[in-house]
């Protein structure tokens, strides 16, 4: 039997604030346990909660910047449950009435593009952290992360497989970077998923059972969840068992999930309105404020990469995806004034360096005026591409300038004739049946002698030189011969 597999995704996303949700105390990822709380976060008795009006406006932000509609009328409630990373016993959240609904996001997979729906964006707060000792001696707990700002983004269920639910996340963290709403540290929890899934046999109208795993941390945690969750409960159907709604927990070094709990449903949390927050107005007149100061979203540069610079759309799409390198595309364009020559670095060596090292390297040192500077360098002929590469990677690993690291290494591109000259009549001396494959008509053995005069010269000089150099030198040995 063929089945379908049925994915929506609740996204969180940490805020990029100063302070947290409903107090004064510091936004900001670590510190010492339990330094960063007060009164009001932790719940205490007396304490009354005041909205940060920033979060409040990140959060309209990603409203707008994923086509949703913004409620002039907005409350809060209490999320009621009993968890020791919550000392109040309950979650500060937004239940009927959220800031954002009914938006919706495009994404493309294998060259087609579809449009998934988001049913709601609301603010609420985060719960602290639950350390567990790894000895079974007991747990500790740091209410550092409590009261930080969230906005959780539900998706409508209308992704059909693994592919469009990382397609998705990707955009959604591509979006939440380019306005600033959140840094999407993942590595720090800013942004983390859960997947609900479900299958039913093709034709089915009724959805399937549904679970959900919590608390994915990466794109590719999402992907494989998605790709396993879908698969073990096509087995469980095809035993003529059956699946069960409950949430699981995805480990993904092991690449399988377990069974946490039984899902809950929305009357179990018995939600009401939170007592000790006013309702919020929100004016049309500062929404239109805040969606005059948006800035450019990822699609709309792609676009301008493509149409503007005539980058490759793949190229255009690679390079969007990531703010931070777009950002230093888009100073290196301006500063070089080349943006093949740009794309062409960044989607060879520069993409080679991330794979192979991950995007820190894009935090160390690497900007776009540096590596603008270093392409404008090579697209004159000052350097050749091998030095590029080197100074690119002084760069990454001291943030010294250019300049100082093609002096010190010497890399300026040597233009003295007479070096060129003397290492193309060794070079051709000493491999006299390379020289004669390619008389022969073998072109691959030109490349052979072109490799062993730049090697000779230790890549320091013009390559275009040195090859006008050494086929005249040819030019001359086959004129010998006949």
């Amino acid at each position: 039997m063929e089945y379908e597999v049925i994915i929506g995704l609740e996204i969180h996303s940490e805020l990029k604030t100063d302070s947290k949700l409903f107090c004064s105390c510091k936004n900001d990822f670590g510190g010492e346990p339990n330094t960063r709380c007060c009164p009001v976060c932790l719940g205490l008795p007396g304490t009354l909660p005041v909205l940060n009006r920033h979060a409040l406006e990140l959060a309209v932000r990603a409203g707008l910047a994923m086509n949703c509609k913004i409620s002039g009328f907005s409350k809060f409630d209490r999320k009621n449950y009993f968890y020791p990373d919550m000392p109040k016993a309950y979650q500060t959240t937004q239940y009927n009435l959220p800031v954002c609904y009914d938006g919706y996001v495009e994404i493309e997979v294998d060259g087609i593009t579809k449009r998934i729906g988001i049913e709601r964006i609301h603010l609420e707060e985060d719960a602290g952290k639950l350390i567990h000792d790894a000895y079974g001696s007991g747990s500790l707990v740091d209410y550092n992360r409590c009261g930080v700002p969230l906005i959780e983004i539900v998706t409508r269920p209308e992704m059909n497989s693994a592919e469009e639910a990382r397609a998705l996340f990707e955009t959604i963290k591509s979006i939440l970077e380019y306005t600033g709403v959140s840094d999407c540290k993942m590595q720090e929890g800013s942004l983390r998923a859960d997947v609900n899934l479900s299958v039913r046999p093709k034709g089915q109208k009724q959805f399937g059972t549904r679970t959900e795993m919590k608390n994915l941390n990466s794109i590719r945690a999402v992907y494989r969840a998605s790709q396993a969750e879908a698969q073990r409960q096509i087995e469980i159907l095809e035993r003529g068992g059956i699946v069960y709604q409950e949430t699981r927990r995805w480990d993904d070094r092991k690449g399988e999930s377990m069974a946490m709990r039984n899902k809950e449903e929305s009357m179990d949390y018995r939600y009401f309105p939170e007592p000790d927050l006013l309702p919020v107005i929100i004016g049309e007149e500062w929404v239109a404020s805040v969606e005059k100061n948006m800035p450019e979203l990822p699609r709309s540069r792609r676009d301008r990469y493509v149409n503007e610079f005539g980058i490759p759309k793949y190229d255009a799409d690679l390079i969007t995806m990531n703010k931070k390198l777009s950002d230093i595309f888009d100073r290196a364009v301006a500063v070089c004034g080349k943006p093949k020559l740009a794309s062409n670095f960044i989607m060879t060596d520069i993409m080679r360096r991330i794979n192979e090292n991950g995007e820190e390297i894009l935090d160390a040192n690497l900007t776009g005026d540096n590596f603008g500077q270093v392409l404008l360098f090579l697209d004159r002929g000052d350097i050749t591409h091998a030095a590029a590469i080197k100074v690119i990677d002084k760069i990454v690993e001291t943030g010294e300038e250019p300049k100082h690291i093609i002096d010190g290494l010497e890399l300026w591109v040597q233009r003295d004739e007479d070096l060129i000259n003397n290492a193309v009549t060794s070079v051709l001396e000493a491999n006299r049946p390379a020289l004669d494959d390619f008389l022969a008509g073998k072109d691959k053995a030109f490349g052979f002698l072109m490799g062993q005069v730049m090697s000779k010269l230790k890549g320091k000089c013009d390559p275009a030189q040195v090859r006008e150099v050494l086929m005249k030198e040819i030019d001359k040995s086959a004129g010998r011969q006949n």
